[in-house]
């Protein structure tokens, strides 16, 4: 029996029953309005909510327009990367912006999602910065309870996760395997919430990962997260530090490696 004082994040949810506005639809208009016209995406698109991947690209030539891509909200570049095409949308920042351009690329034909977003420490494994391939997330946000139930964790698909066993047991910066804690208010991360997380054993706090997830495991789509360690929100000096060119090309190598792996699973 629903409580008229639960909060809405949790009441009048049918999971079972179709979106009435679509991603398909809303594309449709902005083709029509900005004369773009139809096509589709690269097989494997990224999500680069720090714009790093997408700035270094475009500084060294390496990537063009997606002429197909009618979002609203943001430009896909298309590269190429040891032979394999791939789209980009950088700059898509939090839960809600994430899966919006997810449903996006989805709709236009990408068949791979994987998420690089830039993650604080919880739990060390290390000096920042390193990656984390996350195979679950806390669910402190608000979109993963549109797509499903309420629960703790949201998951990676265990066929995707399988697929990627022993790729990146050599990796330099390292990869661990892991929990995060996927948070919609990264300026209220209090010493309470991070000490219960660290009891959890999550290695990482980030702005994404279990709305994606959900909606993944929802839609029956493959999508990536990962989460790339770069510092201790803030509370040493020189933090923040990514490695060469931001991070992005230790970033892409780890893409590349992800996309290669996977596109067997998913094909």
């Amino acid at each position: 029996m629903t409580d008229p004082n639960d909060p809405p994040i949790i009441t009048v949810k049918d999971y079972l029953s179709p979106s009435v506005f679509t991603p398909e639809n809303m594309l449709r208009e902005a083709r029509r309005q900005k004369s773009i016209p139809e096509g589709t995406v690269p097989k494997v698109c990224i999500l680069d909510p720090d714009g790093d991947i997408v700035q270094n690209l475009l500084a060294n030539g390496q990537a063009k327009p997606n002429q197909y891509w009618a979002c609203y909200h943001t430009s896909m570049y298309n590269f190429t990367y040891e032979g394999f095409e791939f789209g980009v949308v950088g700059n898509a920042v939090g839960a809600s912006f994430a899966v919006l351009v997810a449903e996006e690329m989805f709709a236009c034909g990408s068949e791979l999602l994987i998420s690089m977003t830039s993650a604080g420490q919880i739990v060390p494994k290390g000096t920042p910065p390193y990656f984390v391939l996350i195979e679950k997330a806390l669910r402190d946000e608000g979109t993963s309870y549109h797509y499903l139930p309420p629960s703790k964790f949201s998951h990676i698909n265990p066929k995707l996760l399988e697929s990627l066993k022993g790729v990146f047991e050599n990796s330099q910066p390292p990869i661990f395997q892991g929990a995060t804690w996927t948070t919609d208010a990264p300026f209220r991360e209090t010493e309470t919430a991070i000490a219960d997380c660290r009891s959890e054993g999550i290695l990482g706090v980030e702005m994404e990962a279990s709305a994606l997830y959900a909606f993944a495991e929802a839609k029956r789509h493959a999508v990536i997260c990962f989460a790339h360690i770069t510092n201790q929100m803030g509370n040493v000096e020189n933090d923040f530090e990514k490695g060469e060119a931001q991070g992005s090309l230790d970033a892409i190598e780890v893409i590349s490696q992800a996309a290669q792996a996977c596109l067997s699973v998913i094909g």
